[in-house]
């Protein structure tokens, strides 16, 4: 049994060893998610504007972050906007280089809390609504007894029926080869599922780092433990 612990344990300080592969493949994941969401708040194709005013968001969005009625509702608006964008924008390519990644997840974290709690959170969890109830994933919460579950599958069922309508009238009055050449007919629940999964996978990053040998915080640390060494 010693033995068997041993070996166990010697296994997992080699695999250590590969710890950069899952902080880079998480920072892979997330960079292009925030990078494009910064740059479509700000006005990078107006080539009318000056730099500065590029990077400044787009009055549209400011409105959407500011109107009570069909917005956000925020106070500050211009301000939380341009904030948004540039924390994503920005902190988008720290992470894809590997750059004070713990740090700006912290930011990067917050603007998916906000976005879950004041954009998603009334639509629920799933960004795309199941439309089986047999395959969706709260059959294991109903299985456990959560009636919220049961409401998900019961919902699940119905959507299917509807979704199978939208499909009957398409197949009756559209050219279905062309229209399902992309991808097939699904609909939107627009929950927090995407929020809170870069949320963990933010909270991730926060707690393991950038990773060894292929973040700049990797180099810069060592840099800086060299130099300490050569000092003393």
């Amino acid at each position: 049994m010693m033995q068997l612990l041993s070996l166990y344990n010697s296994t997992i300080n080699k695999l250590l060893k590969l710890d950069a592969i899952p902080a880079l493949l998480l920072r892979v994941f997330l960079a292009p998610v925030f990078i494009i969401a910064g740059y479509n708040k700000m006005q990078f194709s107006n080539s009318e504007l000056g730099l500065f005013e590029q990077i400044m968001v787009d009055p549209s969005i400011v409105e959407w972050f500011g109107n009570a009625d069909w917005g956000l509702g925020l106070p500050f608006a211009e301000l939380l906007a341009n904030l948004a964008a540039w924390t994503e924008f920005f902190g988008g390519w720290m992470l894809l280089i590997g750059l004070a990644t713990r740090l700006i997840s912290i930011p990067l974290m917050f603007t998916m809390l906000v976005a879950a709690t004041s954009v998603h959170l009334d639509n629920g969890w799933y960004a795309l609504t199941p439309t089986n109830s047999s395959t969706s994933s709260a059959q294991v919460f109903s299985w456990l007894g959560f009636e919220s579950a049961d409401a998900s599958l019961a919902n699940s069922d119905e959507a299917s029926t509807r979704l199978e309508k939208i499909r009957e009238i398409v197949a009756e009055n559209g050219n279905t080869d062309w229209l399902y050449e992309t991808g097939n007919v699904v609909l939107l629940n627009n929950g927090i599922e995407f929020a809170a999964t870069y949320f963990i996978m933010l909270m991730a990053l926060f707690f393991i780092g950038a990773g060894r040998y292929v973040s700049v915080d990797y180099w810069l640390t060592k840099a800086e433990s060299a130099n300490d060494k050569t000092e003393s």
